[in-house]
């Protein structure tokens, strides 16, 4: 019989089979069909199907087997079948009943095995007899079909819960259609020893399942369902269990069964790669240090080592035209040299030691205008080749590279997060030094600087353990536990990755929490710690080069000196500059950081004396936080725009450019683009329009509050108190209390009304509801409206006589309307408080319906068109803030409401704040 064969050892002599990869649906998110796409284009040769997979499918049973023969996947495993042994008779019969129906299932996927997990149930009995005898009794009935039943005990089983007491129970009924299933988590969940399993014969054991976890201390379950990890992320001893099976000379699958929160809403692709990557790393283990006699068979034929790596060779940054200056001049000022130009890209070349960074100023779609951000990593790689090929077996994506004749073959390939990771060999015929333009510069005579000691990249939760798993199969880093920060604004999760010779050292660190609205100034900050011999040398010449390094408050030194009673010389030495100490058994650690540059990078300068390996004292980043978000929150108080800028103006992001998006999101884009302000529109215009009803929903308000407190923007202006013959200005005091409770200085108002007198009247009654509450009345013409075109407006505000009272300038409503510049540059100037600013066509549409369409969905960016933008800007006074209002609809629908907004800073930024720097700010004005 089919299963009487598969219950014996292999015979004398006959080495078991390789172990194949297989993956358990329950894994992945999606359904059935999604899964199974997603482990074969992985790699894998089989698959566990999950009972609640099949049963959501609208797939038959044999429509599933066909699918699967045609993708090329075996089915192992049909899972799982609860609560059958040690019941009383009644619940006996009705569980063979139930396990026919399986069975006529299995039948139809072509799947030999069924898992049945030690029962849970409250009517069971602890009775090893009853539960050997019902379990045997299934076996026969199994076995008329040519199927296996492989009993797994679960770690929080009622009675049977560990590996070995479900052994006892399996050689107790001695059926060859009755064996185990082995799953690593309930292995070590109980903390039963895995060398126990080679008690086991390798023909019992009928399928194995592979997952890691942290060590948790909590239920079982609760724990299994929400923190496994794959194979080598968590803090079990995966490979040593698989050693100790596949010893025992079993030949079966190896399963990947791993579920948790995170991978149960990732794209099943994405997921899939990371089981077959943890599996390959997992094998290469074992391979290279399990029992000799299982070494060969699980080792991947096709997988190279990973090479020796020598160190960081660079690190690129993405910047652009704003943020690739800061960054230059902060460099300078750490003493790194401008050294070279690269021949055929946008891409300087810094640097000092052995340290270098590359500047990349070519357009990067991810990268938010602005800011500046880790884009690549090079390594050191004795065999830049075999990296290349090991990084693509892991199923890491290579990255296409244009390069001219002449210029070097860098291998690299995509991190989880995109980052690039270049695989280098400095010198030799193929030196990628060699591609850029020595400068001419000559290198700073101090040496401050020796190299790179890690880089530091801050990954979303669902990214943080794909990447640390990404790191060390790839380029062999070995991870270090995951450990708990606790930080300014909830805990941080932080895990380091570093080659055996700590040459290449990588951090990664994640919120573990998705963040509410409560969040940094800084999102998802990056940083490079570069190493020096003397970290209070190298501050204090870098603060005299002008370096902006990052005040520490004394409290922390006072606190350092009642825990580690320090020399008093050096603790003066690091309060004067801003260093943070820790110490271990090995050596000490001294580290000092620069201020944030370009929104979300800042730079950092170690010393490690002896053997210090560690990153800094667990406090020490929360006080660098709270220092951070401390500067970073003043910088852009103070500052035009984005922290150390030159920029001329100062920007808002006007609801309209972005109306989809609520006042919390929409305050949340600004930041990320680098606006300093935000115009709030609390009230409805226009039927189809969204409404955002901030003076009357109380969660809301607070909300987008928490947000600009988090953020540091300030809101410009609220809209609309549109006035037509009918409405009374006291309709609008909730809506101005509102806008001073957010604390907007403008109200932005619209006089559609034929009657001048009335609306001269209500204008100025308005202007006095709006006095008390600190806020200006600026009156906005558009075209279409009874107040259209400036003189009209000039003579609503001579009338209502208010001081507090003004006028909005629109570029497309000043254009249609036809009103004169020569008017405008005559005007007082305490008139104009911010203004309104797009482009568009210069002919304007010729019906007044498509105006008004035009002016709500089809706006053009600064430079686009052909208005007068120059000239009309140029008329109003110098250094008032420019409100960007640019709907446009289609746009918005290809790239997303957020992304808008940052093209639209982008392009005024660029057609704008140019301008002034050609000509000047006077001209320009």
């Amino acid at each position: 019989m089919l299963t009487a064969d598969r219950g014996k050892a292999p015979a004398a002599g006959r080495r078991p089979a390789n172990p194949s990869p297989a993956l358990a649906t329950a894994c992945l998110s999606g359904t059935l069909e999604d899964k199974l796409a997603a482990a074969a284009a992985a790699g894998f040769g089989g698959i566990e199907i999950y009972e609640d997979d099949l049963i959501v499918s609208s797939w038959s049973p044999g429509r599933i087997r066909q699918e699967c023969d045609h993708l090329g996947l075996a089915i192992h495993l049909y899972q799982p079948f609860h609560d059958f042994e040690a019941v009383p008779r009644e619940a006996f019969e009705a569980n063979l009943r139930r396990a026919e129906r399986k069975f006529d299932v299995l039948e139809q996927l072509g799947a030999t095995t069924m898992a049945v997990c030690s029962t849970t149930a409250a009517h069971a009995v602890d009775d090893d007899d009853l539960a050997a005898e019902q379990l045997r009794t299934l076996a026969e009935r199994a076995a008329r079909r040519g199927l296996r039943i492989a009993y797994e005990a679960l770690a929080w089983g009622r009675y049977v819960n560990t590996v070995e007491h479900a052994w006892r129970i399996v050689r107790r009924a001695d059926h060859p259609a009755l064996g185990l299933c082995l799953d690593s988590f309930h292995v070590f969940a109980r903390g039963d020893d895995p060398a126990a399993i080679r008690a086991v014969p390798g023909a019992k054991v009928f399928h194995l399942q592979l997952a890691d976890a942290p060590r948790l201390n909590m239920d079982a379950w609760e724990w299994s369902e929400h923190h496994r990890l794959f194979p080598g992320q968590g803090d079990f001893d995966v490979a040593g269990l698989l050693g100790h099976v596949l010893a025992t000379g079993y030949d079966g699958p190896l399963s990947v069964e791993v579920f948790n929160d995170v991978c149960r809403q990732a794209d099943p692709r994405h997921v899939a790669v990371d089981a077959m990557r943890s599996l390959l790393s997992l094998e290469e283990t074992v391979g290279a240090a399990g029992p000799a006699t299982v070494r060969e068979r699980v080792r991947p034929a096709d997988l190279p080592p990973a090479p020796r790596l020598g160190g960081h060779v660079f690190t690129e940054l993405a910047v652009d035209e704003i943020s690739g200056p800061v960054v230059a001049r902060v460099l300078t000022a750490l003493g790194f040299t401008h050294a070279g130009r690269h021949r055929s890209k946008p891409v300087q070349l810094w640097s000092q030691g052995a340290a270098r960074l590359l500047l990349n100023f070519a357009p990067q779609r991810k990268v938010a205008a602005g800011t500046a951000a880790v884009c690549a990593l090079a390594v050191e790689s004795a065999d830049p080749a075999g990296s290349a090929r090991r990084a693509e077996r892991l199923l890491a994506p290579v990255l296409p590279r244009v390069r001219r004749e002449g210029e070097a073959h860098l291998n690299s390939v995509a991190a989880p997060d995109g980052t690039a990771v270049f695989f280098c060999r400095t010198g030799g015929d193929d030196n990628w030094l060699d591609d850029f333009a020595p400068t001419g510069r000559e290198a700073s005579p101090d040496g401050l600087l020796t190299g790179t000691d890690h880089v530091s990249l801050t990954e979303s939760v669902d990214d943080f353990d794909q990447a640390a798993l990404f790191y060390h199969a790839v380029l062999g880093l070995r991870a270090t536990r995951t450990t708990t920060l606790p930080a300014p604004f909830g805990l941080m999760h932080s895990r380091a990755a570093a080659d055996p010779q700590h040459h290449v050292r990588i951090n990664l660190n994640t919120a573990p929490l998705r963040r509410g609205d409560w969040s940094p100034a800084v999102p998802s900050p990056q940083h490079i710690a570069f190493t020096t011999d003397d970290a209070i040398a190298a501050a204090r010449a870098m603060r005299a080069l002008g370096a902006p390094l990052l005040t520490i408050p004394g409290n922390y030194y006072d606190d350092l000196d009642a825990r580690l009673a320090l020399p008093q010389e050096l603790l003066a030495a690091m309060r004067r500059h801003s260093i943070l100490y820790d110490r271990d058994q090995h050596g000490e650690y001294l580290h000092f950081c620069t201020e944030m540059i370009g929104a979300r990078i800042f730079f950092e300068v170690v010393q490690r004396v002896g053997g210090y390996s560690g990153y800094g004292a667990p406090n020490s980043a929360a006080v660098r936080m709270a220092a951070h978000r401390r500067r970073r929150l003043t910088t852009l108080r103070r500052a035009p725009a984005l922290a150390g800028g030159d920029h001329a103006h100062d920007y808002s992001l006007a609801h309209l450019t972005a109306l989809s998006l609520s006042p919390p999101k929409l305050v949340s884009a600004a930041a990320d683009a680098g606006y300093r302000y935000v115009g709030l529109r609390m009230t409805k215009v226009t039927p189809h329009e969204p409404h955002h009803p901030l003076a009357t929903d109380p969660a809301l308000m607070r909300a987008t509050k928490v947000r600009l407190a988090a953020t540091g923007i300030q809101v410009l202006d609220i809209e609309l108190a549109r006035i037509p013959p009918e409405a009374d200005p006291a309709e609008f005091v909730r809506f101005l209390e509102a806008g001073a409770e957010l604390g907007a200085r403008h109200v932005i108002t619209q006089l559609p009304d034929p009657d001048f007198a009335r609306k001269a009247d209500r204008c100025a009654r308005l202007c006095e509801l709006a006095r008390p509450l600190g806020l200006t009345v600026d009156l906005e013409f558009p075209s279409w409206t009874q107040t259209g075109d400036l003189a009209e407006a000039v003579r609503v505000l001579r009338a209502a006589r208010q001081p507090n009272a003004g006028i909005l300038v629109d570029l497309i409503h000043f254009a249609r309307s036809g009103s004169s510049l020569a008017e405008l540059r005559d005007l007082p100037p305490e008139w104009f408080h911010f203004a309104h600013v797009c482009d568009a066509p210069a002919e304007a549409p010729p019906t007044q319906e498509e105006v008004v369409h035009a002016a709500r969905f089809e706006r053009l960016f600064p430079g686009e068109g052909g208005l007068d933008v120059h000239g009309i800007l140029g008329a109003l006074p110098p250094g008032i803030p420019y409100a960007l209002e640019i709907p446009r609809a289609t746009l918005v629908a290809q790239v997303g409401a957020k992304e808008h907004a940052r093209l639209a800073i982008t392009a005024a930024r660029r057609h704008l704040d140019a301008a002034v720097r050609r000509t000047g700010p006077t001209e320009a004005a």
